[in-house]
C-alpha cells in the first residue's frame, strides 16, 4: 500500500491540504480516504476540499465529509477484460492512481498508471539460450540478449515493457553463457525493482521446449512466451485482448511481410495444366511473418516435456492438429529481430531516434 496517498477518514481538511501540498507532482495529487479498518471510503483532491468549503464545511471538518465517494477501483469480482477497460477509461480521463480493493473494499495497493498503465493477468517466459552466432564476435563473450543498444541490454527493453503491463512473474530460459544472465538478474532492477528468475537448459530444448522447466504452465491461465532478442513497440494489451476476443488457445504476434517477384508469373488452369490463363507482371505477395511473440493457454504448454526438444512452430502445429484454435495479432509499430550485424546497427539507430523524440517531447 502507498501510505503517501492514503489518509484517515477522521483527519481534518486542513491536514489534508497540507498532505496534498506535499505530494510529488500534480499527476498524483489524490488521497484515498480510509476508515479505521482500511476500507476505502472515497478519494480527495484539492478540488474536493475547495467544493466542501464552499458548501459550508470548515478546515476543522473531517475529510470523510468532503471526499468523493464515487471513484474507480479494481475489485476481486472484475474480470481481466473489465480491469483493462477500467484502466483504459482512467487513462483517457487523465486519472493516474487507481486503488485495488478486496471484497470489503479494504485497500490492497494503489496502481500508478504512469508506471503500469495496464494490468495483464499473464506470466512471461523469455527465451535467451541461443548462441547468436550471426552477431559474432560480440557474442563470443556476451550472450546476445545482454548486448547493449544505446546503453541498455536488449533483453531489458523487453523486461521493462512487460513490467509496465503489470506482469510480475517473469522467467528467462538460458543456456549459452548462462552465468552472465544469472548475474545480470541476480538483483531487482529498473522501475519498480523488477524481479526476474533464470532457468537453465542442460541440453538444447529448441525454441520453446525450455518452458517445460519453468513451471509456468502448472496453473490454469495464459503465458506470454517471446524471444528475448527483439526490439518492439508491440501493445501487449492489444495482443492479450485479441487473444480473449478470438477465444484462442494460441495467439501469434505477426508482422506484415511482402515478397516481390521480379518476373512475370503465370497462372495455370488447375483443370488443364497445359493451359495458361493469365500472366502477371512482377507481382507482390503479402504474407504474415511470425514475430516470435506468443500467448499460450497453459493447457497447450503442458504438452511440453523437459526431456524433449520442441520448437514453437512444432508445438503450434501439434496444437492445430489437435483441434486448438490459433489466432494472430498484427504488430502495429516497431518490430526488429536483432539477428545480424545489419540488424544491430539498425536497432541502435532506431533507439537513438526514439530517445531523441522522447527528449523533444514529440
Amino acid at each position: 500500500m502507498n501510505n503517501t496517498n492514503t489518509i484517515n477518514a477522521e483527519t481534518t481538511l486542513l491536514s489534508a491540504l497540507e498532505r496534498l501540498n506535499g505530494l510529488p507532482g500534480r499527476a498524483h495529487m489524490t488521497l484515498f480516504v480510509c476508515d479505521g479498518k482500511g476500507r476505502v471510503a472515497g478519494t480527495l483532491t484539492d478540488g474536493d476540499v475547495r467544493r466542501a468549503l464552499l458548501r459550508g464545511l470548515t478546515l476543522a471538518s473531517p475529510v470523510a465529509e468532503a471526499c468523493c465517494r464515487s471513484f474507480r477501483r479494481i475489485a476481486p469480482c472484475d474480470s481481466p477484460r473489465e480491469v483493462i477497460d477500467k484502466l483504459r477509461e482512467c487513462r483517457s480521463k487523465g486519472i493516474t492512481l487507481v486503488p485495488v480493493v478486496d471484497d470489503e473494499t479494504r485497500l490492497l495497493r494503489i496502481l500508478d498508471l504512469t508506471v503500469t498503465p495496464t494490468q495483464l493477468p499473464l506470466k512471461a517466459v523469455l527465451m535467451a539460450g541461443g548462441k547468436g552466432e550471426r552477431l559474432r564476435p560480440q557474442t563470443l563473450t556476451t550472450p546476445k540478449p545482454l548486448l547493449k543498444i544505446e546503453g541498455k541490454a536488449i533483453i531489458d527493453y523487453n523486461i521493462e515493457a512487460l513490467a509496465a503491463c503489470g506482469i510480475s512473474d517473469m522467467t528467462v530460459c538460458t543456456r549459452y553463457l548462462a552465468e552472465q544472465l544469472d548475474e545480470h538478474f541476480r538483483e531487482p532492477f529498473g522501475p519498480g525493482m523488477i524481479r526476474v528468475r533464470c532457468v537453465r537448459e542442460a541440453e538444447p530444448l529448441g525454441t520453446i521446449g525450455a518452458v517445460a522447466l519453468t513451471g509456468a504452465a502448472a496453473e490454469d491461465g495464459e503465458t506470454l512466451v517471446m524471444n528475448s532478442d527483439l526490439l518492439t513497440t508491440i501493445s501487449y494489451e492489444e495482443l492479450y485482448l485479441r487473444h480473449l476476443d478470438t477465444g484462442a488457445d494460441v495467439t501469434i504476434a505477426v508482422v506484415p511481410f511482402q515478397v516481390s517477384v521480379p518476373f512475370a508469373i503465370l497462372s495455370i488452369d488447375p483443370d488443364d495444366p497445359g493451359r495458361v490463363t493469365a500472366l502477371e507482371e512482377k507481382p507482390t505477395y503479402s504474407h504474415y511473418a511470425n514475430a516470435g511473440i506468443y500467448i499460450f493457454n497453459n493447457e497447450v504448454l503442458r504438452r511440453l516435456r523437459p526431456d524433449r526438444r520442441t520448437d514453437a512452430t512444432d508445438l503450434i502445429a501439434e496444437a492445430i492438429a489437435g483441434g486448438a484454435r490459433v489466432s494472430y495479432y498484427t504488430i502495429k509499430g516497431t518490430w526488429l529481430d536483432v539477428g545480424s550485424q545489419t540488424d544491430f546497427r539498425q536497432a541502435s539507430e532506431l533507439m537513438r531516434h526514439h530517445r531523441a523524440m522522447d527528449k523533444s517531447g514529440l
